[in-house]
């Protein structure tokens, strides 16, 4: 996995995984959580990924957008 920037220092967000159409985040907390296609769906996954590589906003898109609409809780 690859560690989050977190330019904004405030985030619960720790790593992340990318691979087609999904993305794999593992919190803080050390819970991790698979997003993808089914949930919470192509365009939802593919701004995960964008927010991901910035470094900044994936923690906040998630909490305003996303919340409990993942594909599969891994931890």
């Amino acid at each position: 996995m690859e560690r989050y920037l977190n330019r904004g220092g405030n985030s619960a967000v720790r790593y992340y995984e990318m691979g087609a159409g999904s993305i794999t985040i593992q919190f803080n907390d050390g819970s991790m959580y698979l997003y993808d296609r089914s949930a919470p769906g192509a365009s939802d996954v593919a701004q995960l990924q964008s927010l991901a590589r910035a470094g900044s906003g994936l923690n906040s898109y998630i909490s305003r957008n996303v919340r409990k609409r993942y594909a599969r809780k891994l931890r």
